[in-house]
């Protein structure tokens, strides 16, 4: 029986000239670095058949073949690396040694040092049988959890080694006695050592949590003090692995965080982003690349960069004329201001100071709400701001003079968006405003250079009662002219919209050049009303409700992308519908990542990546959904204030209010940091499998489909390439709030069944586990040549059930004993 893929955690990693060589169970995979261009995937060998590979070493040199020892429990082997193309050789079959081996270090006359289980030292020739050319034991050692060597000749090899006691223990081999020296400090087991020759300094990591750096001169020999220079805190568990860039150490953690020390024992750069432990840290000394893996069986490459990405970034103080009250951002360096009076300000980046825009509105008016619309070329952007007594001001920002003021309501403008349109023209955009008694109106507002805004009454809708009744978002569906909106009630809502522009303008009496035209030039001195004209179009209902979907916090954002609705609040999750006639139907609710309890919007960049933005805690994070990982943090103090995102291929920009004052934060765009070269797949243990078939795709090898539970609380259908040996995940459950235990398919299906055609693999998924908790949904996969994985896997979320639902309603439940079973 041969192995046709394999999923398992990644435990040692190496750099060998531009190839990165990854120890994922008995194998070893190779990825070859381009450049600065993403690195490609090499090949994989299987070395050891009997143990997981704990460690590589490359052999020192440059040369066209470089030989790599990989050593793992009680055995070696050596494979052959074509530096070039990272294809990988058998350099001697795996042997067993008789004892664990903890490290290996290549010596003199390319045999092999090796640090054995029970404090021995031994010379190992490889080739031929392999032989134990010397072997030494040192007494007073005690049980070793890793070990370091220095040294090329037996009269020089040195070992240091960490001790389940927390001492690390420093000796010769040649010497064959007790310990020269004993490093006392860590409260735990050391779990790594790295030792810097040129340097003299020994680092360790522990599982007390903490990484010291001490001086030991010559390993194994005097010159030495032994004593610690630093002492790292910070990671939230044991640390798995440490190396040294320079005077520094790096280390990785199984809190899934590598972090980069500075020379006062504080974080310089924290890197994160697999989803489990780490167990595996590369350096690659030319270049600066770093390279982590870990239980998640994903493979992660660092590039070199200016600053910390996801790191807390600090925000500049701008000031503010008054006080201010809501801040928009209009372009990375312009930054709009609301004050409480009602006056527009202005802050231009290129002068460094405030210009005022608009005055505060004569006696008895009010201003309270700010929201623009860019428009092509960026140059230029629609301006509307809202009143506490129903009116309206719309104007282009590049002239504030020439506006158009409307008197909507009789009572307060209670909500303003402007709704995404496909089919208006580039000039013309959609803009909702909410009133009073839920009364929603749809207004089509045409740009016209150095003129004021020409406005068309589009239609009007009626909201469902409830305590918080106006608008929050909004969009246009691209088919059906339909509009999705979401209210401060967390409901959606799907409105018609099949008014042409023409009939909505000519019922209602607003043209372009008629005597009740909104928004052209007249010395007349009536204000123009929609109040005059909007009885003329009825109150339109909603045709699908899905009342209280995101909770009571609200519904932040609602956006169309290939088919698919999105929408988010501030329950922390995003949901993934679609449109079933003319009803909203909700396929899968997503919970990004753990923390993130509000999030306010969706980015489906070019690139094929989900960016996420919210709250975590008192930051602002956009959280990238590729690689799990936040690309900015920003200290705010939450969401509950008036802030505003700004981003182009360029730059990005955040700006909000804070003690009464405007902060902006802005960087200049950089490529990614992170390059995943193996997906992550599951934090915790795999729990349960099941197969769901085999895809066939034309140009690709065939996809075997999976479904994995996991103790991370989450389910992951990922597809198995036979060719490249790799899984990637297609779609992850997240509805489960414990471990699952237990999957089962039912009815699959393939091309020919009845009533499903070509389409490729459906079958429904039953996933269960603690809480006593169970899930159903349906699965479609379907061959997609475009994708990376090349297989599309749709997710429907049928139901799901919990024994213990009525439990959350008991009165006095802390008073009662909880059955509480597991599902399996």
């Amino acid at each position: 029986m041969e192995s046709v893929a394999l999923v398992a955690p990644v435990t040692a990693l190496e750099f060998v000239g531009d190839v990165l060589l990854a120890g994922t169970g008995p194998e070893v995979a190779a990825f070859r670095l381009n450049g600065g261009g993403p690195a490609a995937a090499a090949g994989r060998r299987i070395v050891l058949r009997e143990a997981s590979v704990q460690g590589l070493r490359a052999e020192p040199g440059p040369g066209p073949v470089v030989r790599v020892a990989a050593f793992g429990g009680r055995w070696l082997a050596v494979l052959a690396v074509r530096g070039g193309e990272g294809r990988l050789a058998a350099g001697g079959g795996a042997r067993e040694v008789g004892a664990r081996v903890w490290e290996a270090r290549w010596a003199a006359g390319g045999r092999l040092a090796l640090a054995l289980g029970g404090g021995s030292v031994g010379l190992y020739e490889w080739r031929g049988g392999g032989r134990w050319l010397r072997r030494v034991s040192c007494g007073g050692a005690g049980a070793l959890r890793c070990a370091v060597l220095a040294g090329t000749g037996w009269g020089r090899l040195a070992l240091a080694a960490g001790t389940a006691m927390g001492a690390v223990v420093v000796w010769r081999a040649a010497e064959a006695a007790a310990p020269r020296r004993r490093l006392l400090g860590h409260r735990g087991a050391v779990l790594a050592l790295c030792y810097s020759a040129p340097r003299g300094l020994l680092a360790s990591a522990s599982e007390d949590r903490s990484v010291r750096l001490w001086a030991v001169g010559e390993l194994g020999g005097g010159d030495g003090d032994g004593s610690c220079l630093l002492v790292c805190y910070g990671h939230g568990a044991r640390v798995a692995a440490v190396r040294l860039r320079g005077p520094c150490p790096v280390s990785a953690g199984e809190d899934g965080a590598c972090l980069e020390w500075d020379g006062g024992g504080g974080v310089r750069r924290a890197r994160r982003g697999h989803r489990g432990a780490l167990r595996a840290l590369a350096l690659r000394p030319a270049g600066g690349h770093l390279a982590t893996g870990g239980d998640d069986g994903g493979v992660r490459l660092w590039q070199p960069r200016r600053a910390a990405p996801g790191a807390a970034a600090a925000a500049a103080a701008l000031g503010a004329p008054g006080r201010p009250r809501a801040v928009l951002l209009a372009g990375p360096r312009r930054v709009l201001a609301l004050g409480e009076a009602g006056g527009l300000a202005a802050y231009e980046a290129a002068a460094g100071r405030w210009v005022p825009v608009l005055p505060p509105p004569a006696a008895g008016g009010s201003r309270g709400m700010l929201a623009a619309a860019p428009l092509p070329g960026g140059a230029e952007a629609l301006c509307a701001l809202g009143g506490g007594d129903g009116r309206l001001l719309l104007f282009a920002l590049g002239h504030p003079g020439a506006a158009t003021e409307l008197r909507l309501f009789e009572g307060a403008v209670r909500g303003l968006s402007w709704a995404p349109h496909p089919g208006l023209p580039p000039s013309t955009a959609a803009l909702l405003v909410s009133g009073p008694d839920g009364e929603m109106l749809w207004l089509d507002v045409t740009h016209r250079p150095g003129q004021a805004p020409q406005v068309r009454l589009m239609g009007r809708y009626l909201l469902p009662p409830c305590k918080q009744r106006w608008h929050t978002c909004a969009a246009f569906l691209p088919q059906e002219g339909l509009l999705v909106c979401g209210d401060r009630r967390g409901s959606l809502l799907l409105f018609p919209c099949s008014s042409s522009p023409g009939q909505a303008a000519e019922s209602t009496g607003i043209t372009n050049g008629g005597t009740d035209s909104v928004g052209e030039d007249s010395s007349s001195e009536l204000e123009p009303s929609c109040l005059l004209h909007k009885e003329a179009l009825p109150l339109e209902a909603p045709v699908s409700v899905l009342f209280g979907l995101h909770g009571k916090t609200g519904v932040t954002s609602v956006a169309c992308h290939k088919g698919y609705i999105y929408s988010t609040g501030r329950d922390g999750v995003y949901r993934q519908l679609r449109l079933q006639g003319q009803q909203l139907e909700v396929l899968q609710k997503h919970r990004p990542c753990k923390g993130l309890q509000w999030i306010e919007e969706l980015r489906f960049t070019s690139s094929g990546d989900l960016l996420v933005l919210g709250f975590h805690a008192d930051n602002f994070v956009v959280w990238s959904s590729r690689t799990g990982g936040n690309l900015h943090c920003v200290p705010c103090g939450g969401g509950h204030r008036s802030w505003s995102y700004w981003s182009s291929p360029s730059a990005e920009a955040f700006a909000f209010i804070k003690s009464r004052d405007v902060m902006l934060y802005h960087r200049e765009a950089e490529p990614c940091e992170q390059q995943v070269l193996l997906a992550s797949l599951h934090g915790r243990e795999i729990a349960c499998v099941r197969r769901l078939g085999a895809v066939e795709v034309p140009g690709h090898a065939t996809l075997n489909v999976f479904v994995t539970g996991s103790e991370d609380t989450t389910a992951c259908v990922l597809a198995l390439d036979e060719r490249s040996r790799a899984a990637v995940p297609l779609a992850r459950l997240s509805d489960h709030i414990s471990s699952v235990r237990a999957l089962a398919l039912a009815g699959p299906a393939g091309p020919g069944d009845d009533g499903f055609g070509d389409k490729g693999l459906s079958a429904l998924l039953f996933s269960a586990g603690g809480r006593a908790q169970i899930g159903c949904y349906q699965l479609l996969c379907t061959g997609d040549p475009a994708s990376e994985s090349a297989v599309a896997c749709q997710v429907i979320h049928v139901a799901s059930h919990r024994l213990d639902e009525h439990w959350e309603r008991k009165k006095n439940r802390h008073k009662l004993v909880k059955m509480d079973p597991e599902t399996r």
